[in-house]
């Protein structure tokens, strides 16, 4: 991606900044494109209710305060269980794209409205090869162009077209990235 694609060439684009490991929820909030679409306690219900819900519930301990099964208490890294229940309850279904498959696979350009956006999984490291994590990044298409959503990112970055976008998520499906498609539910 070459910076000169970066800026905020359109104004009315939301886009939320990475803190801690808040990434899933900056990545829910430009996905619906709203601040506060979901917030923090939101997302802490869901991995709570998750957790209730859970038939072979974990033995707690004293580091469970901090380190729940679906997320971490002071940082956010929230999994996937949190990302797919919290679209479900917005009328949204995941749809996991098959790795074995390549990325031109994904139709980019549904004329039928029902691919609300990508939501990808990509590993990360830092600090030298000393931090090791997976980062949650969004891609949505915005009157008719795609747009990398990456909170890490000053500003949206803007694909040129549907290839460069499919080129993207071939590199991410190689490096060991997940791709989830977020699918209208049809009425």
């Amino acid at each position: 991606m070459n910076s000169e694609n970066m800026g905020s060439e359109n104004p009315k684009i939301y886009h939320e900044k990475q803190k801690l490991q808040f990434c899933l929820l900056h990545s829910l909030n430009n996905l619906f494109q709203q601040e506060n679409a979901f917030t923090r306690a939101s997302l802490n219900e869901i991995a709570e209710k998750l957790v209730l819900d859970d038939p072979d519930k974990q033995t707690w301990t004293p580091l469970s305060v901090f380190f729940k099964p679906h997320h971490n208490a002071l940082t956010g890294n929230y999994d996937i269980n949190v990302l797919i229940a919290a679209l479900e309850g917005r009328g949204k279904s995941v749809v996991w794209h098959d790795r074995r498959n390549e990325a031109s696979s994904i139709d980019l350009d549904d004329s039928g409205n029902n691919l609300m956006g990508i939501v990808i999984n990509i590993p990360v490291t830092r600090y030298g090869g000393l931090w090791k994590s997976r980062h949650w990044v969004t891609l949505r298409k915005i009157d008719g162009v795609w747009y990398n959503l990456d909170s890490d990112f000053k500003a949206p970055y803007c694909f040129k077209d549907s290839e460069e976008v499919r080129e993207f998520l071939g590199y991410i499906i190689g490096v060991g990235g997940e791709v989830l498609l977020v699918k209208n539910d049809e009425e």
